[in-house]
């Protein structure tokens, strides 16, 4: 049964433009849906997420992160009886505004706009849903509904202001009240991503060489992982050890959000999804002691990992590509594709035809990027390495 503030479809604010629901499917599975077969998201396999696409076939991509931030989301959802579906759309389509080469590209990208209005990739994301994906007959983007946009835009949290100008764009057509919270199903995809990344980054960061099991062992939360399964399994091989207690430590991640945001919302007591929007602060949390062993995991992995002597080289050479495809493009618009040139010959200022630059760069993989910019430019070698990921 579902609780009191979960996100009821049957009332659900509508889409932008109207038309019939499913017979057979919520409006937010149909949002899911969309989403999923969304160009961008098919993009998203050939995205950075620390590794860069072409470094090695098990590492994550921002497609496999998305997954398993869905799977978490899920899990959460269900034991909070809110909405699994619009926990999963959000969750799925968080990402979608990413530039190629992780928050290394969304950086340079961002640089490169400040005269322009600036990048950001949850504004992005929500550029993608409402206006680039341009497949259906009657409107640009999906026509999600307003609870899975608002989800998209704020998911973090209240959108401090100003805003970013694509999330102005949209909202003065469609008010996604970007002043408050958003649903309990948003916050969890929110910390689903937290619990996704910080789990995978260690896997792959194993993987990749660029840490000893030894020293994850010694962080907080983890030296007790390892623990507990030392005891259950003395003498276990290296590579089930870590992986039993990388699983346990997920484990513990999950829990806590569970255990917590019960706690929060068992005193708070919202009746309803508005209670939860104007509540003044998250109700989908870890434990003060948690969020602060985190932080000093995410430091050793800020330090070993996205900070790595190699992810440095990659940072120089990827961030060199946007620097030089951006201008490259402002200043030869038609070297776009032919479905973007419509948009070059109506724009009426360079302001609508660097976003119009941006929208395009932002679009492309990492290795489409790499290929566009040998063909065009030419003269970046891509070093073996990695990318940073947070």
């Amino acid at each position: 049964m579902a609780a009191p503030y979960a996100t009821d479809p049957a009332t659900a604010r509508g889409r932008l433009y109207p038309e019939e629901e499913s017979h057979f499917r919520s409006p937010f599975q149909r949002d899911r849906d969309r989403i999923i077969h969304a160009s961008a998201f098919r993009r998203l396999k050939h995205k950075t997420q620390v590794f860069i696409e072409h470094e090695g076939d098990y590492f994550r991509t921002r497609l496999t992160h998305s997954i398993e931030v869905a799977q978490v989301a899920r899990t959460v959802a269900a034991a909070l009886d809110l909405n699994v579906e619009l926990t999963e759309a959000v969750a799925l389509a968080h990402d979608l505004g990413h530039t190629p080469f992780g928050h290394t590209g969304e950086e340079a990208l961002d640089r490169l706009m400040q005269p322009y209005g600036g990048f950001d990739h949850n504004a992005q994301a929500l550029r993608i849903v409402t206006e680039l994906e341009r497949h259906y007959a009657e409107w640009d983007g999906l026509n999600l509904t307003w609870e899975t946009l608002e989800g998209i835009a704020k998911h973090n949290g209240p959108v401090p202001k100003p805003y970013p100008w694509a999330l102005t764009a949209y909202n003065a057509r469609h008010d996604l009240e970007l002043d408050t919270h958003a649903s309990a199903e948003a916050q969890v995809a929110a910390l689903s991503d937290d619990i996704a990344y910080n789990n995978h980054d260690l896997h792959d960061g194993l993987r990749a060489e660029l840490f000893s099991t030894d020293e994850l062992a010694d962080l907080p939360v983890l030296k007790d992982c390892f623990a507990r399964v030392d005891a259950k399994y003395p003498g276990l091989n290296y590579y089930r050890r870590r992986h039993e207690a990388l699983r346990r430590f997920f484990g513990v991640l999950v829990e806590d959000v569970i255990d917590v945001s019960r706690a929060n919302l068992s005193a708070f007591d919202p009746k309803s999804v508005s209670d939860i929007r104007h509540a003044g602060r998250m109700m989908i949390q870890f434990t003060p002691a948690l969020w602060s062993d985190l932080k000093v995991i995410r430091q050793f992995l800020f330090e070993r990992m996205y900070r790595a002597p190699a992810v440095v080289d990659m940072r120089i050479a990827v961030t060199q590509m946007i620097d030089e495809l951006f201008p490259f493009y402002l200043h030869n618009p038609g070297e776009l594709p032919k479905q973007w040139r419509k948009e070059v010959a109506e724009a009426r200022d360079d302001l609508t035809l660097a976003r119009i630059v941006a929208d395009y760069i932002a679009g492309m993989t990492d290795r489409f990027a790499i290929q566009e910019h040998a063909r065009l430019i030419g003269g970046t070698d891509v070093p073996p390495g990695v990318t940073d990921g947070h």
